[in-house]
């Protein structure tokens, strides 16, 4: 049987190929490669010409991580240190309200998750140094990613996945402040910074403050491509 197709969300950025500057589509190939050693086959999705129609093709959708969530979109202006991709915002925003609204299974990543919290009516920190006092979750030296204890909630899809506490990396300087109408089942025990929230409503919509797909746990996409398998059986069932 064919393997669920899931999209994922790419960055849209001048890059060189040889001695050729070009703006292309992009996404670190650590994503692709967990979803296809979960069973699942993944797509790039582009920001350019956004249209639901794209979600007509997928059992599941990824939005990756990337460049900061815009602050117009929660009603608060941008800190000096934010750095926004109004077109890509857009492009995501449709795609996620569409795919939340089909029940589409999605997994959000760090900016994913992000702008989860955004779509679900929250908003986030912009700048988590001002807030917490301390760079952690984003190491100014030293190794690239920050790591850190996760606890999560008993009861929550994340323990039923990971089991109550995790060791996550971590490479972000903003936050979830506020998680809107999402349910958070995730906390960096260090400063009680929001890690993973959830909609217990939906089949599978899960965000994650860290970046699992640089690690070799891929204890969450495994669960992720199997809703998106048996959504897409279930939908093939159906008369």
């Amino acid at each position: 049987m064919s393997r669920p197709v899931i999209g994922l969300t790419t960055y849209a950025e001048e890059t060189r190929f040889g001695l050729n500057d070009t703006f292309s589509a992009v996404l670190p190939l650590s994503y692709v490669h967990a979803v296809h050693a979960s069973g699942g086959r993944a797509v790039l999705v582009t920001p350019d010409d956004p249209d639901i129609d794209v979600l007509d093709g997928l059992d599941g959708i990824m939005f990756t991580g990337g460049s900061d969530v815009n602050p117009d979109l929660y009603g608060e202006p941008p800190h000096a240190t934010t750095k926004v991709k109004p077109e890509r915002d857009a492009a995501e925003l449709l795609l996620m309200q569409a795919a939340l609204a089909a029940d589409l299974p999605l997994f959000g990543i760090c900016r994913g998750m992000q702008l989860m919290c955004v779509a679900y009516g929250g908003r986030l920190h912009q700048h988590l140094p001002d807030v917490l006092g301390h760079h952690n979750h984003r190491p100014v030296s030293g190794p690239k990613f920050g790591e850190h204890p996760v606890r999560l909630a008993r009861g929550s899809r994340a323990a039923a996945v990971l089991g109550e506490a995790v060791i996550v990396n971590s490479f972000h300087h903003q936050g979830c402040a506020d998680p809107g109408r999402l349910v958070p089942t995730g906390w960096c025990p260090e400063d009680d910074l929001i890690e993973v929230v959830e909609d217990p409503s939906k089949t599978f919509t899960v965000g994650v403050q860290w970046h699992p797909e640089d690690t070799t746990d891929f204890r969450l996409f495994e669960a992720f491509v199997a809703a998106a398998r048996a959504r897409r059986d279930n939908v093939a069932t159906r008369p």
